[in-house]
């Protein structure tokens, strides 16, 4: 399958302290979600600016479209449509007027930035509410919109940082079924998440980033099989956790009072794990062994960077 983005050795430092980007190598097929999977600070933001040609690396090299981003960045504007976490819109301007703005933008005359404005507002829901000034939308309503401005000048490749922070659950699911369905007609979505549902959901392929470099890439289902065949969720008491961590080999933090320890070998591996915490005076206050999420994955690949 034929690559839409192409990093190599990338690498962007802030100041002498900041190391934002360590030598990131990617390869994004063309066609489907290709989720970037990180907490705060870990470099997925730097690395979007970066293919968007919004700041420049320090070495390495980075194509979109088969365009050089530090040689041709023109061309690499002309390919893809960028939605930030915030909805960038004009509280001032009409729906129809802020795609239209839009359309002109990418070159467009303004017969055709308004006839492609109104086909995607139609696309997005937003039709009805066309005429109605931006700065009247609802949360939702604006993330559709500022996704819509993206598609106007029809990318080959559509980057979303972090599309769905800050708007309610249920805009949320919206979100998602509109990037479904822009994949289903041919578009290619590079995300930024933080939302391990998102990226379970979404992505056909997904790279964990921290701390500027790419710790492990493959499917949902080739992420969680790399932790092993189950996972022991123990919840214990506050002032027990960190001696339990201690005690177990290969624990990792959950929350302010929960482990989570692979457990290649199931319930051999809980009867052990059980029998050590009761040697250690622990007793836990809940005890599940249950498959690996993704959450799972996250939380071991980070602990694992640090």
């Amino acid at each position: 399958m034929a690559s839409i983005v192409q990093v190599a050795e990338l690498r962007k430092r802030f100041g002498k302290e900041v190391t934002a980007l360590g030598g990131v190598d990617l390869d994004v097929p063309a066609g489907g979600v290709f989720a970037l999977l990180g907490p705060n600070g870990a470099g997925k933001t730097t690395l979007i600016r970066v293919l968007a040609t919004l700041i420049e690396a320090d070495s390495g090299t980075a194509r979109v479209a088969g365009a050089d981003v530090a040689a041709e960045p023109a061309a690499v504007r002309a390919a893809i449509g960028l939605a930030g976490q915030y909805a960038a819109v004009d509280e001032y301007l009409t729906g129809a007027e802020n795609l239209e703005m839009v359309g002109r933008l990418y070159g467009l005359g303004r017969r055709e930035a308004r006839r492609r404005g109104e086909e995607v507002l139609e696309r997005f829901g937003l039709a009805e509410a066309a005429g109605r000034y931006a700065k009247t939308y609802s949360g939702g309503m604006r993330r559709r919109l500022d996704l819509a401005a993206s598609l106007v000048g029809r990318p080959a490749l559509l980057i979303l940082d972090e599309p769905t922070t800050g708007i309610d659950p249920a805009s949320r699911r919206d979100v998602w079924d509109m990037i479904e369905r822009l994949v289903d007609g041919g578009t290619t979505v590079l995300l930024t998440t933080q939302y391990l549902e998102e990226a379970d959901r979404l992505a056909d392929r997904i790279a964990v980033i921290d701390r500027g470099r790419i710790v492990s890439e493959g499917t949902a289902d080739e992420l969680k099989d790399r932790t092993g065949g189950a996972v022991i969720a123990l919840g214990l008491a506050a002032a027990d956790r960190d001696k339990a961590a201690a005690t177990l080999t290969g624990a990792v933090p959950e929350g302010d009072t929960g482990l989570h320890i692979p457990a290649p070998n199931g319930y051999a591996d809980l009867r052990t794990t059980v029998d050590a915490l009761v040697a250690q005076g622990i007793e836990p206050t809940a005890v599940a062994l249950r498959k690996p999420t993704l959450d799972d994955v996250f939380l071991e690949l980070t602990a694992a960077a640090r």
